[in-house]
């Protein structure tokens, strides 16, 4: 006998956590495995952390891109102000990204035989650094929204997973993500970002990501009430005021 499914957004919920937790996994792990396998090259470090990283996130939202896969408070953001998601939604949807990668990092800690929770101290910043997390951010947007509003949906995964070529070609190493900001905050490792880095990332991580949105909307300005990384399920749309671009 089947269990009883859950309601929509309790579906959705566990997926953000469970997605947000592997990713997190992912991103840390590869970096404590790829700084021990390759101590004495840093260059081939970061390629091997894209590398992994790319491959599960184009898996997991492969896998879980039916239910709900943006595992990226940025993401959900713009989809709350497209009207895609009701704010208990955003709200829900938030709370369980940042969570799981909270608890993404300490898994990832544990695998490799570290303290379960380690603050990094690997000190971030610098106006380069800030500049490149917001090419990192509005470059993810643009290119999840951009493939959405195009009909290119099939896509979605392996464009965003390619992005995460953004490691190689922005001076931050592209976090783009304020729940794997810090997430990261809690594993002193290759992957890590100081506590005292992490608010400046957060703060132009979101200046990117609507600098993102707002491109977005120039190049495709159609309305389209559509969750892009769950185009298949039911959303709660909110009406957009008239005289404001959808």
């Amino acid at each position: 006998m089947e269990p009883p499914a859950l309601p929509e957004l309790p579906r959705r919920v566990l997926a953000e956590l469970v997605g947000s937790l592997l990713l997190a996994a992912t991103v840390v792990g590869s970096g404590i495995a790829a700084a021990r396998r390759s101590p004495a090259d840093p260059g081939l470090q970061l390629l091997e952390n894209a590398l992994v990283t790319g491959a599960v996130l184009v898996a997991l939202i492969l896998a879980l891109g039916p239910v709900s896969a943006a595992f990226n408070p940025v993401v959900t953001l713009a989809e709350r102000l497209l009207g895609a998601l009701s704010t208990a939604a955003a709200a829900a949807l938030l709370a369980a990204q940042v969570v799981g990668c909270c608890l993404g990092a300490v898994l990832a800690n544990l695998m490799f035989g570290l303290e379960p929770v380690t603050l990094s101290t690997t000190s971030r910043g610098g106006g380069g650094v800030w500049l490149g997390e917001v090419v990192a951010t509005f470059g993810l947007l643009v290119v999840i929204f951009g493939v959405v509003r195009s009909g290119r949906d099939t896509h979605l995964a392996y464009a965003v997973g390619g992005f995460v070529a953004a490691y190689w070609f922005t001076s931050s190493t592209s976090f783009a993500n304020p729940a794997i900001t810090i997430g990261r905050m809690l594993s002193d490792t290759f992957a890590g970002i100081a506590p005292g880095s992490a608010p400046a990332f957060l703060a132009v991580q979101l200046a990117g990501g609507g600098l993102g949105l707002g491109a977005v909307l120039l190049l495709y300005p159609q309305a389209r009430l559509t969750d892009p990384l769950n185009p298949s399920a039911a959303v709660d749309p909110v009406p957009v005021p008239a005289g404001e671009p959808a």
